[in-house]
């Protein structure tokens, strides 16, 4: 549920038809804040044997999302503020950061 909250608000912010940016953002908030806490409540319930934290791994997820934000931002600038020369520039730099993804996770290999 927390999931589909997070994307219809996403959809409330970008459809500029449906009128509805501040309901769309408070409920991308919400369902945002339920993914959170899920996954701390999952990860608390699973890992009982208190396996030491990966900070590398956790640091890449944070990487990932920081880059899909900045695409989406990049999206969002081309199809709702109508600014097409600056959101392009956005979205590049969001896919090259997620380009940036594959070297972090799967390493440099000879």
């Amino acid at each position: 549920m927390a999931g589909l909250a997070f994307s219809i608000g996403l959809c409330m912010c970008l459809l500029p038809e449906w009128n509805a940016f501040v309901p769309g953002v408070v409920l991308t908030a919400i369902g945002g804040i339920a993914l959170i806490v899920y996954g701390i409540i999952s990860y608390a319930r699973v890992a009982k044997n208190k396996a030491p934290i990966n900070w590398q791994l956790v640091g890449n997820i944070a990487f990932g999302v920081v880059a899909t934000l900045i695409l989406g931002l990049g999206m969002a600038m081309i199809m709702v503020w109508n600014l097409m020369l600056w959101g392009i520039i956005v979205g590049v730099i969001g896919l090259f950061m997620l380009l940036c993804l594959i070297p972090m996770f799967l390493g440099f290999k000879k």
